[in-house]
């Protein structure tokens, strides 16, 4: 026990320690004294320089500084070394202290060197270069920390252990809805080492999400560091928009100009012969591909700049992203500039993501080419992969029936299943449809089929390398209904409209314009006013061309009916568009108008809203069906209501009418996903554009011959749909579990929280927006400044998945999100609560009775991409001993004791410190030796957790390899490689202490 009556300067007074009046001439500050910052320990061991009256001048000579602190409140704590500890001298040598005396307020150390020789020490002569990090140095030299940032730490350390554990690790965190298709294949491929996969899943069932949810877990799990994402010219900024709102990662968009810039040259003065300069180090060139860990570039910026290509080829990738790969074009007879860019960079890259549209509509040799850019050595030949191809659909039929067997009709199904167990003979190998048929006898009928399924489609056909989900086979999409409104023309504006060049007939607006205010002479403006004002209440999408006319129609609307309307278009920057469309999504006191552009609309959802209004029609069907899928989405609740203004008039036919006609009858694009529409087009662009334009011509045996061919063309693509494909691109049962998992996690309320405790503790000001949702800003006081995650401008964030989906202006807050994980990593990776000295009140504990609370981990320093934490179950290990070698620990809980101690001034801790500092350290070394004998058990589960893990997937990829050839060496030869070294890892596990606490009864 502590003996209070020791301490000059404290005593007990109703069963807390209260300070009497302290001077700091306790610390009476002489030259030549060592000090070390409380609030800057980073300036390493200071000397007292000059004293005056009320200040004192500390020179700190590692970090070439010099400070001026009052004498009455320096945050400084004196350094005193105790008789066995090892000190270093400013010449570099290592001393054991054997004595220490001091002199006219200085302290002499009596040293003895490696060589027992006996040495004086002046305390001014110790090493600067001294950072006190380590719990033990902390607490003994006087730093100690705030009792609530110990019981942060203990919690940080142990709940980013619990989030980086769980197997959806990754995946939560991402504002997206929780949808098992995508949840499924992300989960899936970004387990893999280096995956290279087609991602092919319909239009509407979010390939680019999947595509980032892999990212972004490969990422978090240190599988992956850098990536180049590769896209069209027109959909850079989409992905640029998608990939920091939905994941939070910020790419950098390189293009020439940028280029230029990162290489030190100026755009409007190149240099037109380097060699001229004397002074020309080719070693000093600066790969611009190298500038960031994430990339985002056009494919046309690489085939117009073979140097460019070059050198993102020269560039390191572990994962290269690939959007609309089904525009690479590659024959036998000739290889386009697109595909010779992204094979070269796909010989380089580790991983290879290649997104692209239903693969059957290109035919065969088009879905092997994106096959051949994925594994060049397994799809080698085009004629045996049509062979192997056709051999799969005796199995695809087979693993039908399978599926269509009724657990429920039990007298039948027996017989059945017998049956169609006998016909996998020639597939399975006999020990699997042993443990079918028993599986079926002893547990049910269900599980059975269940096992077959999955074996079959583990072992056979391309679903390991191309994962394509149908709207066949998801829920959930909404009915679409297409409404015509007519808008009566004046005949003679009629004529004259359909004399003008068809550009125009498709956006009258420039016709109009000549007459001046085209918004005062287009009839399709009043109508959109009447239309927009008889659905008060309700949110409207309106869609036309270009930017232009999207701001002068928003203008109009706005200022000349008072209608509440707000404006997207390419010309505005990321802000200006976030704030669009929060004030859109914003139900109560929002726009209920939004205006935008073509290109503006890309990559926004709002779903939200089921009325749109096209104000023109696109010649181009991918894009009509773009502007459909901002609405026409998973999740979405309503119908999607598409509002078409057409022009009416007893005199002409105007060109929307037509174009409509063929979109409708031709192609049903409006009321259904258009999967044909492209190619439907590029079969008939060169009599559908004339006729269009023509007045006198009647389109209807176009749109005769066009529904035909679509209906052909569907029937092609739905009989050669690969069942295999659909069945193993997700599979219900697994897909739900991790949905449900995940929306589990969306409703505990731990992470608001810890965060809000965390907040405090670093002086981050937060306010609250809604019962869900905070503001944030930097405080004045801030620990650190700037902190991680959070922008000058501050944030507003939510913790509700619902809420985040439709308010973009909100970041979402999950245990992934970076300012959460900079939160972590700030409290549990940092010296932050590493000490603390606190009372408690306790009437089983007697008055003066010291424990020490220590914290031991578990410290593997392995490469992220291992990921040991996940397999050691208690990386945090507590213990809570009085002097007498007690552990306290079960008995008081770490949430139970945070809640009975009661704070100590500083001061009075450091005191407490100073004379009890035996004390504490024999405690200290009771608690390691209490935790020493558990490091082995540790281990051994850890080692254990490895073997079963990556040993299984091991030897249930080798057995996959001898039947199913998409299995690739690599990823077999990886996995060894991270057993081995995971368990060599494991064999260098040491226990660390983290941090300490030390308590007394009161």
């Amino acid at each position: 026990m502590v003996d209070f009556r020791l301490l000059p300067s404290r005593s007990i007074m109703r069963g807390q320690i209260e300070q009497r009046e302290v001077r700091v001439s306790q610390l009476e500050f002489t030259v030549g004294q060592r000090y070390v910052s409380d609030t800057e320990p980073e300036l390493g061991l200071g000397v007292v320089l000059q004293v005056g009256s009320t200040s004192a001048e500390i020179g700190f000579p590692a970090a070439g500084e010099r400070r001026n602190y009052s004498i009455k409140q320096a945050p400084l704590s004196r350094v005193r070394y105790q008789v066995g500890e090892k000190i270093k001298h400013q010449d570099g040598q290592r001393l054991v202290i054997k004595d220490v005396a001091e002199h006219g307020g200085c302290l002499l150390y009596d040293t003895r060197d490696a060589d027992e020789q006996p040495r004086s020490v002046p305390e001014f002569e110790l090493d600067s270069f001294v950072q006190f990090s380590k719990p033990r140095e902390r607490l003994f030299a006087g730093q100690i920390d705030k009792s609530n940032h110990f019981s942060l730490r203990y919690r940080s350390r142990v709940l980013r252990h619990q989030s980086e554990q769980r197997n959806g690790f990754g995946l939560g965190g991402a504002r997206v809805s929780l949808l098992p298709h995508q949840l499924y294949i992300a989960s899936q491929v970004a387990s893999r080492y280096a995956p290279r996969v087609l991602l092919a899943d319909e239009v509407g069932l979010g390939k680019t999400i999947e595509a980032g949810l892999i990212l972004h877990r490969q990422l978090l799990t240190g599988r992956a560091h850098r990536a180049l994402v590769i896209v069209p010219d027109t959909l850079q900024h989409q992905w640029l928009v998608e990939m920091l709102r939905r994941f939070n990662l910020s790419f950098t968009l390189l293009d020439e100009a940028r280029c230029q810039s990162l290489e030190g040259k100026d755009c409007d003065d190149l240099l037109d012969d380097i060699d001229e300069l004397d002074d020309f180090d080719p070693d000093n060139f600066v790969n611009p591909f190298e500038s960031a860990q994430l990339v985002l570039c056009s494919l046309s910026f690489l085939t117009d700049n073979p140097e460019r290509l070059e050198q993102a080829s020269a560039a390191d990738w572990d994962l290269l992203l690939v959007d609309e790969a089904h525009h690479l074009d590659w024959s036998r007879e000739q290889v386009s500039l697109e595909y010779q860019a992204v094979e070269q960079l796909a010989r380089v890259a580790r991983g290879l993501l290649l997104l692209t549209a239903t693969p059957e509509q290109l035919g065969l040799e088009s879905h092997f080419a994106r096959l051949r850019l994925l594994d060049p050595d397994r799809y080698y030949d085009l004629e045996t992969f049509i062979a192997e191809q056709k051999s799969y659909q005796p199995l695809s039929e087979l693993v039908e029936h399978l599926n269509s067997i009724r657990p429920d009709e039990v007298a039948v199904t027996g017989e059945l299943f017998d049956d169609q167990v006998k016909e996998l003979a020639d597939y399975l190998d006999p020990a699997s449809i042993e443990r079918a048929i028993k599986q079926a006898q002893t547990e049910s009928l269900q599980l059975a089929i269940d096992y077959l399924v999955e074996v079959l489609l583990d072992r056979h056909g391309t679903g390991r390398v191309l994962l394509r989900n149908t709207r066949h086979g998801i829920s959930g999409f909404p009915e679409r209904i297409l409404h015509q409104h007519k808008v009566e023309l004046e005949p003679t504006d009629a004529q004259a409209l359909v004399e003008q060049p068809l550009k125009v007939q498709l956006k009258p607006e420039a016709y109009w314009a000549e007459q001046g205010d085209w918004c005062q002479f287009d009839p399709r403006v009043p109508w959109l006013k009447d239309f927009i004002k008889s659905k008060r209440g309700e949110k409207i999408l309106v869609i036309c061309a270009d930017g232009e006319t999207a701001l002068t129609l928003e203008l109009h609307l706005r200022l000349r009916h008072g209608i509440a309307s707000t404006v997207f278009h390419e010309g505005m920057n990321l802000i200006a568009r976030d704030r669009a469309a929060a004030y859109f999504a914003d139900a109560e006191e929002g726009a209920q108008v939004l205006i935008a552009s073509e290109i503006g609309s890309e990559g926004r959802n709002f779903q939200f809203s089921q009325d749109l209004v096209l104000f023109d029609l696109p010649l181009n069907p991918d894009l009509l069906e773009q502007r459909i899928g901002r609405l026409d989405r998973i999740g979405q609740e309503g119908s999607v209501n598409i509002h078409l203004p057409i022009y009416h008039s007893d005199t002409t036919v105007q060109a929307p009418a037509k174009l409509a006609r063929w979109y409708q009858q031709g192609l049903n694009a409006f009321e259904q996903t258009c999967a044909i529409g492209q190619t439907a087009y590029q079969a008939f662009a060169e009599r559908l554009v004339p006729a269009l334009g023509d007045a006198s011509s009647d389109i209807t045996p176009l749109i005769q011959e066009t529904s035909e061919f679509a209906k052909s063309l569907n029937d092609e693509l739905q009989a050669g749909r690969d069942k295999l494909l659909e069945l193993n691109a997700c599979r219900p049962v697994p897909a739900q579990a991790m949905v449900d998992a995940l929306t589990e996690l969306d409703q505990d309320d731990t992470l608001p929280d810890y965060l809000m405790r965390a907040l405090d503790s670093f002086n981050v000001d937060y306010e609250r927006h809604s019962d869900i949702s905070w503001v944030l800003h930097p405080g004045e006081h801030m620990r650190v400044d700037p902190y991680p995650g959070l922008p000058e401008s501050g944030l507003t964030v939510t913790f509700d998945r619902a809420t985040a989906l439709s308010r973009d202006d909100m970041s979402f807050l999950t245990w992934e999100h970076p300012l959460v994980r900079g939160t972590l990593e700030l409290v549990a990776d940092t010296e932050f609560g590493n000490t603390a000295v606190a009372t408690l009140k306790l009437p089983p504990l007697k008055p003066g009775t010291m424990l020490v609370e220590a914290i031991y981990c578990l410290y593997t320093p392995a490469p992220a991409d291992l990921q040991l934490g996940r397999y050691i179950s208690q990386p945090v290990m507590r213990v809570l001993m009085d002097t007498n070698g007690k552990d306290f620990a079960q008995v008081l809980g770490a949430d139970k004791l945070n809640r009975l101690l009661q704070k100590v001034p500083r001061a009075s801790a450091q005191e407490l410190v100073r004379h009890s500092r035996e004390q504490i350290s024999s405690v200290l070394d009771n608690t390691e030796q209490a935790v020493a004998p558990l490091r082995a058990g540790q281990i051994d589960d850890a080692k254990e957790n490895v073997r079963q893990d990556i040993g299984r997937e091991v030897e249930r990829l080798q057995e996959l390899a001898k039947v199913n050839p998409n299995i690739r060496s690599e990823e077999v030869d990886y996995l060894n490689r991270r057993l081995a070294r995971s368990l060599e890892y494991l064999d260098h596990a040491s226990l660390k202490l983290d941090a300490v606490r030390v308590i007394v009864a009161v």
